[in-house]
């Protein structure tokens, strides 16, 4: 993971926000200030936000106070799980390099797959970094996939890209499962943040007619913390740094494609994110149940947006606990 870069981007945010302070001091998390600076209230540019206040709400630095060492967990906990599984099998999936995946196979012969989609704000983050997942499932009977796609800086701010390379990862998977002992009929798919984004694009995708694959290719999925309209996205500091257009934005907000959903759905999120994180997941549930599409909305109490992502690691975690269950594998 390269924290550098996290960290590069979160000191500029934390002199705006004026929290360097309790960044630079852990001891003080407690008693940072959760949200957007004190401020006049400026014109309205979402719902009731200003321009402020939605930049903070798609900002996980105003909410989040502890990210750095969170990340440095992250880090930690899946470099321990290479050493105690071994490397995965790192395979290509398209033409360029980045276009790569890496499995890492359970004993268990034809087995389910889980297929798990970085998150990482759409320009930062690697599969590397989300090895600790990969130890429940493994340990479930399970393979666990994550692809790695290219940062959205690195395609002049189009996501259109990223959204194909996960599309085409998936397929991937789909039509080489038996390569690597997994049933290609017993595919799930999961992401966190952007990632969580990038699932829910992946779950509402034409695979018949986009890829000539069946529509019910994803059995199931979870998506944790994510985005599923890019309304509000595209109207805040993101702007910066993604291009959004009105095809991209269409396009890629999955609960105005809820018609195409094919599987069962699980939403999840923590009660200590920014408010539009958290509604953004209940606009989706209420979305896809509106269409009478089976869906569970989860709500993790007390959790932040990055802890919410480690629950998916604990078969007792939010996330983890309901991946399992919709899957049908349990470590007993």
């Amino acid at each position: 993971m390269d924290i550098s870069l996290w960290r590069r981007q979160m000191t500029r945010r934390a002199a705006m926000y004026g929290a360097a302070t309790a960044l630079a001091t852990p001891a003080l998390a407690a008693e940072c200030q959760i949200g957007p600076p004190a401020h006049p209230k400026g014109p309205l540019v979402f719902l009731n936000y200003d321009q402020v206040e939605l930049d903070a709400a798609y900002d996980q630095l105003s909410y989040a106070p502890t990210l750095v060492q969170i990340l440095k967990r992250f880090e930690s906990n899946s470099k321990a799980t290479r050493r105690r599984l071994g490397e995965p099998d790192r395979v290509s999936y398209g033409p360029t390099e980045i276009e790569k995946l890496d499995v890492f196979k359970t004993k268990r012969s034809n087995a389910p797959i889980f297929i798990f989609i970085h998150g990482g704000a759409w320009r930062v983050e690697r599969a590397k970094d989300s090895a600790f997942f990969a130890e429940m499932f493994v340990a479930a009977g399970a393979h666990y996939v994550v692809p790695d796609f290219a940062w959205v800086q690195e395609v002049q701010g189009n996501l259109l890209p990223l959204a194909d390379q996960v599309r085409r990862a998936t397929a991937w998977v789909y039509k080489n499962a038996a390569t690597f002992g997994g049933d290609a009929e017993r595919i799930y798919i999961g992401g966190h943040s952007s990632g969580g984004h990038l699932a829910g694009v992946a779950l509402t995708t034409d695979w018949r007619s986009d890829f000539g694959l069946p529509d019910d290719l994803i059995k199931g999925g979870i998506c944790i913390s994510g985005m599923f309209d890019l309304r509000a996205p595209r109207l805040s500091a993101r702007s910066s740094y993604v291009k959004f257009t009105d095809e991209m934005e269409d396009a890629l907000s999955p609960q105005r494609h809820v018609d195409r959903l094919r599987t069962p759905i699980l939403l999840a999120y923590g009660t200590n994110e920014t408010p539009e994180f958290q509604r953004q997941s209940r606009d989706f549930a209420a979305a896809v149940q509106a269409k009478g599409r089976p869906v569970q909305l989860l709500v993790g109490e007390n959790y932040n947006h990055f802890e919410m992502r480690e629950t998916l690691a604990s078969p007792f975690g939010v996330a983890g606990r309901a991946v399992l269950e919709q899957m049908k594998l349990s470590l007993g």
